[in-house]
């Protein structure tokens, strides 16, 4: 028979067809918005939804006693209320190795672009060509120190390609032993660290009780002048009004933003008013790659849940609170790693 699966958004053909072959019928989702998805899980009852980027709340989940499970088309599921599925036996599934590729080299190309000072450049060369080109400050990324908030498919995956461009790279996590670290990286357990020496910081947590607001003026304070702040994670994780005092009046260099608090961006934001700031709207994941590899573990997750089988990326609940952390630390000898000192 098969089950009904809704798509508030349209997923790619090898998603589509995986549902299909499955015998599952698919329902083409009437809008985006939260109240588009609560009225068509109230009109079809259906038994999956896999969901792109519409907030998925408590309310929506309860008002279909027939849902089964969700999937989320990607890997950050903040946008989901977890909790609410568990509470009602409905399964939360994720993609997370879909698009970290993707997300790791927007971070990069954020770095890139900072590094160049692009907005100004992009601004001022047509109208004063020896300006731009002469008197515009534009810094090299190499012998440079990334700091990574957060290493885990994402932040690996950074760390890999700034250690390619021979960058210092220092990594925090606290949730993940030494070993599980990318070769060639230094492992800190020092938070504040991560702030103070390094001349790009970039985020890549989820936005959870303990990392909310965690880069707030405080922080944005402890950071180098010439220092720039990369986003590419979840703007609850930044105080923008901090942030934006902190690059329009010097305290850091400027920041690169792939996410924001507020989606879609709203024009008066005063982030956008600064040369400094770069902001993409939140494409990190949205390569054609990326969304094919995303539709396809999506419809794999509803249809492993159809099947009785145990999913492949379930969404556990984890209390960041209590969790288990580590203290191991690792230094790596550049030499030995074939890097070199700048």
């Amino acid at each position: 028979m098969g089950w009904k699966v809704l798509l508030p958004q349209e997923i790619m053909e090898e998603g589509r067809e995986l549902l299909e072959k499955a015998g599952h019928t698919i329902i083409k989702g009437r809008g985006f918005e939260t109240e588009d998805v609560l009225a068509d899980m109230k009109e079809h009852q259906p038994d999956a939804m896999i969901v792109r980027i519409t907030p998925i709340t408590r309310e929506v989940i309860e008002s279909n006693p027939n849902l089964k499970v969700i999937v989320r088309h990607g890997a950050g599921f903040d946008a989901l209320d977890v909790k609410a599925c568990h509470d009602n036996n409905v399964q939360a599934l994720y993609a997370p190795v879909a698009n970290s590729t993707s997300v790791a080299e927007t971070a990069i190309m954020l770095i890139l672009e900072c590094s160049r000072n692009v907005i100004k450049l992009r601004k001022t060369w047509v109208d004063d060509f020896y300006t731009a080109k002469l008197k515009l400050k534009k810094n090299t990324v190499n012998g440079k120190t990334l700091g990574i908030i957060g290493c885990g498919n994402i932040g690996s995956r950074v760390a890999k390609r700034a250690l390619a461009l021979e960058m210092n790279v220092i990594c925090y996590d606290p949730y993940k032993p030494v070993k599980d670290f990318p070769e060639g990286v230094e492992v800190t357990r020092d938070l504040d660290r991560i702030f103070k020496e390094c001349d790009y910081v970039s985020l890549h947590c989820p936005a959870t009780s303990v990392t909310k607001n965690m880069v707030n003026m405080e922080r944005l304070k402890m950071m180098k002048p010439d220092a720039f702040l990369i986003n590419t994670a979840r703007g609850a994780i930044v105080v923008e009004e901090d942030l934006y005092e902190a690059c329009k009046n010097g305290v850091i260099a400027g920041a690169g933003l792939d996410a924001i608090r507020k989606e879609p961006v709203d024009p008066a934001n005063p982030l956008l008013t600064l040369d400094n700031v770069i902001i993409y709207p939140h494409i990190g994941g949205n390569t054609v790659e990326a969304a094919h590899r995303a539709s396809y573990f999506s419809a794999m997750g509803v249809n492993e849940v159809y099947e009785g089988k145990t999913p492949t990326w379930p969404i556990n609940d984890v209390d960041y609170e209590t969790a288990k952390t580590y203290d191991d630390t690792f230094v790596p000898d550049k030499k030995k790693a074939g890097m070199f000192d700048f």
